[in-house]
């Protein structure tokens, strides 16, 4: 029904106001802050749909650089292309065919690196960061399990490790970090074999983007995906075919996330924020007394 909050936009809002009254009070949380400085030089990766043939090149290299396990089903068997998946924490990325009336289209799918992500304001304790570079990273020795930055997500990226028994935690692309911090590409960047993916500078990355749209008309749509949604992502998209036919949320806001639910927070009590942050910080006071006495008796 209009005007009424979805079941899911209800648990996002609340996650959200969780993690930032952590962050800043509630006074601040009531009243938004900026939390994230504009990184004019972060980097980022221009995806061409047009160009994808669905090799999985990519899903091999992110498996290899991050000494994933082996997947269920060969890199090279298209059986995979029946159903569509999502990443999880034995594949941050992944690769899916769509069929449209011009054919079939390939899309690789990974944490798409927000500019103002909405997981690091619904964490309660701040274990993800945003980096100058554009990664948005994520301490797992800091989750108790919460899980409120797969409910806030608008792509439905950060996949929970139900695997490990003894230390379940969320996992997710970190944009290989370690490598685009030494100069290397991101590995899925330098697996790809016929040029679908194009790192750089975001600011550079929107200018090709656009003139590839104006100077090929007809073969792409005029539209640069995660140029302005939820504020803006590290992963941006051009395709021949509307996004809505390839699985892309359409019906997103420009604005970062967290500002689209500051007009709820001082009508929403304040025990649904105050105890998710008031349990975070709990959670890392006894975890950290643990650890240090843990150290101390092996001392």
């Amino acid at each position: 029904m209009k005007g009424r909050l979805s079941r899911r936009d209800f648990l996002k809002t609340t996650a959200l106001m969780g993690g930032s009254l952590l962050a800043g009070g509630v006074t601040e949380a009531l009243g938004y802050k900026e939390e994230f400085p504009v990184w004019t030089k972060s980097y980022g990766v221009l995806v061409d749909l047009t160009k994808c043939v669905g090799c999985r090149s990519c899903e091999r290299a992110c498996n290899e650089v991050n000494k994933l396990p082996p997947p269920d089903r060969p890199f090279d068997d298209a059986s995979v292309f029946e159903r569509e998946r999502r990443p999880t924490a034995k594949a941050y990325t992944v690769v899916n065919r769509y069929e449209t009336e011009g054919g079939p289209v390939y899309r690789k799918i990974q944490c798409n690196h927000c500019n103002e992500p909405a997981c690091f304001s619904a964490c309660p304790i701040h274990a993800y960061t945003k980096t100058p570079e554009g990664a948005v990273l994520y301490d797992p020795d800091k989750c108790f399990g919460c899980r409120y930055c797969m409910i806030a997500c608008p792509f439905y990226v950060p996949a929970y490790d139900y695997w490990s028994a003894l230390e379940p935690k969320i996992v997710k692309c970190i944009f290989c970090y370690p490598r685009i911090s030494r100069g290397q590409l991101p590995a899925c960047v330098e697996a790809c074999p016929v040029g679908t993916l194009t790192f750089g500078r975001r600011p550079d990355l929107i200018k090709l983007a656009r003139k590839r749209i104006i100077e090929n008309p007809g073969k792409y749509i005029d539209h640069i995906y995660g140029e302005h949604e939820v504020g803006g992502t590290s992963w941006i998209y051009i395709s021949g075919v509307p996004f809505e036919e390839l699985g892309f949320p359409t019906n997103l806001p420009k604005r970062p996330l967290i500002e689209q639910v500051k007009g709820f927070l001082g009508a929403v009590p304040v025990v649904f924020t105050v105890w998710p942050a008031l349990f975070g910080m709990c959670y890392a006071a006894v975890k950290h007394r643990s650890e240090t006495k843990e150290k101390e008796d092996k001392k």
